[in-house]
């Protein structure tokens, strides 16, 4: 019998995960943002004289606790989705330094046939939220939770090309997040995947970083993101973002060529000095 069985779903809704103090310096900062595709010639986000920190560099400082959602047999790691993201953006992150993550299982909801398990990680400089979807878990009588956002209406009036390269997941999984479907092809096979597929998280990063350029701001003033994970992206894929901004930032979807990746996405940008390409 696995921990999962032997403790319902809805048991873990608020259980503490414990704290974890992260330290990072500017070449972990550098090659995350190279990782979601900053170029060479952004130089406020791959130099260190000048470097900005992307706000999304949170979520690999944060990639444990849903980890230890999984190590103390919340969610079964093999079989478990993650379903969507969210970010709140407190205060800029700075160039180097440590940050005391406090983690803990927020809502549990019942799916009937699965549970969506809510991690929360919050610091003075940020609040991220994962959400995990875990088959086989549901059933235990608690409820359904919120069902998901509408698509936005009307035409999009913002487009923009996301191209990720061939070896971004082998190069993002550097950052933190090594489970191996994201680099050997016998665990993505295992998933029903022809070959290792993009980490979510680092399709939405890079999500940001072109449609900050249309919309004349800066990625590293994102305030706030979300986005629920449809599909899965393979590196090389040419991906095109479809947005409807609106103030202070934009909703939008990310797109391959088979159908929509990410749905129900919003980022909000603090009005700055802009981001020239």
């Amino acid at each position: 019998m696995t921990a999962v069985e032997q403790k319902s779903a809805g048991a873990w809704r608020g259980v503490d995960l414990g704290s974890r103090t992260v330290s990072y310096d500017e070449r972990d900062a550098i090659l995350y943002a190279l990782a979601v595709g900053a170029k060479a010639t952004d130089l406020d986000l791959v130099m260190e004289d000048r470097l900005r920190v992307l706000p999304t560099f949170a979520l690999t400082l944060a990639q444990w606790a849903p980890d230890e959602l999984g190590n103390r047999g919340g969610i079964d790691q093999a079989t478990s989705l993650h379903g969507s993201q969210e970010l709140k953006v407190l205060a800029p992150l700075p160039r180097s330094g440590e940050v005391t993550l406090k983690a803990s299982v927020g809502e549990v909801w019942d799916k009937g046939a699965a549970a969506v398990f809510e991690v929360k990680v919050e610091c003075e400089h940020f609040v991220a939220t994962w959400s995990l979807f875990a088959p086989g878990a549901g059933g235990f009588g608690g409820e359904r939770g919120p069902s998901k956002p509408p698509a936005p209406e009307g035409e999009a009036n913002v487009t923009a090309q996301l191209e990720t390269a061939f070896n971004v997941a082998a190069l993002y999984r550097l950052t933190g997040d090594r489970h191996h479907i994201h680099i050997d092809p016998a665990a993505a096979a295992g998933i029903g995947q022809p070959r290792p597929i993009m980490h979510g998280l680092c399709t939405l990063a890079a999500s940001t970083l072109p449609l900050a350029k249309e919309l004349g701001v800066h990625p590293a003033d994102l305030t706030e993101l979300q986005g629920r994970f449809v599909a899965p992206v393979f590196p090389g894929d040419r991906l095109t973002i479809r947005g409807w901004s609106g103030p202070g930032g934009a909703s939008y979807e990310v797109h391959g060529e088979e159908g929509c990746v990410i749905s129900g996405a919003r980022a909000e940008f603090a009005p700055a000095r802009g981001w020239t390409v």
